[in-house]
Order: C-alpha cells, then sequence, then structure tokens
C-alpha cells in the first residue's frame, strides 16, 4: 500500500499592495519556509497576523502548503 510522507511546509501570506487602473487589486506575496508540520490552523493565523500587523500593506488571505512523498 502507497505512503504519504510530509514533506516540507510553507505558510504564504497574501498582501493587497494597492489597485490597479481597472480598480482591481494589486497582490504581493511573501512565503515563510521550515514551518512546523504539526501547527495547527490557529497558530499559524496567530503568526500571520503578528507578521502583518509589522507591515503597511493590508493582509488578504493565509495559505499553507504542505509537500507530501508517495511512496509504494
Amino acid at each position: 500500500m502507497a505512503q504519504a510522507l510530509l514533506g516540507d511546509t510553507k505558510l504564504r501570506l497574501v498582501f493587497e499592495v494597492g489597485v490597479d487602473e481597472k480598480g482591481n487589486p494589486i497582490l504581493k506575496t511573501k512565503t515563510l519556509n521550515n514551518i512546523k508540520k504539526d501547527s495547527t490552523a490557529d497558530e499559524l493565523s496567530q503568526a500571520a497576523n503578528a507578521l502583518a500587523s509589522l507591515s503597511k500593506d493590508v493582509l488578504s488571505s493565509v495559505e499553507r502548503t504542505d509537500n507530501s512523498e508517495i511512496i509504494g
């Protein structure tokens, strides 16, 4: 039977830095590597909000990416 081994976890913060001439939001991302694999959604949300408070831009969304290797 195949197994999935969790590799690395990343946290991506998406900031709205302005609007273009059509009124669409301009987004900028910041990706953080080496996130603890067992971090909960609440912990990541708190960390993202703490980091966003250091920025002049508005935090638009927070994304978690887990990469896994399939063996078998």
